[in-house]
């Protein structure tokens, strides 16, 4: 009896935890195809509602600056980025976006420093570097420590 209660337990805990990780990928797969279908609100909740699931992925909070940028929502842009970056160092993609947003800000050091990284991670936006240097050109070293 004891044995078959325990089966039991342990099949309903491998069925959940199966179920719950299923879960979590429908919804980024669903918030990815919204996005692409242009359905911003409906992508938004779903990638909001993929990360209380899934607090660390980083995809999630990427397309999330992605909506933000979208939205003209610099701050809450900056802290998905942000977010990105530190479950996700290597994110191109979101580094070459928070370089924007420094260039916007105008704040030179902030910029050479993510482009250094930049230059090391990058492997399809390398190309983008040229476009960072010429903006840099544009902004004086007045806030360089």
């Amino acid at each position: 009896m004891i044995k078959n209660l325990r089966l039991i337990i342990g099949l309903l805990l491998i069925i959940t935890t199966t179920s719950t990780v299923g879960a979590t990928e429908n919804f980024f797969d669903e918030a990815k195809k919204k996005y692409d279908e242009k359905k911003i609100k409906d992508s938004k909740f779903l990638f909001h509602r993929n990360i209380v699931f899934n607090p660390k992925n980083a995809k999630s909070y990427l397309y999330l600056a992605k909506i933000y940028n979208s939205e003209d929502n610099q701050e809450e842009e900056e802290k998905n980025l942000n977010t990105t970056l530190l479950l996700d160092p290597d994110n191109e993609e979101a580094m070459f976006m928070l370089i924007n947003i420094e260039l916007k800000k105008s704040n030179y050091s902030q910029v050479k420093k993510l482009k250094e990284n930049f230059l090391k991670i990058c492997s399809s936006l390398c190309n983008k570097s040229k476009n960072i240097d010429e903006s840099l050109k544009n902004i004086e070293p007045k806030n360089e420590s």
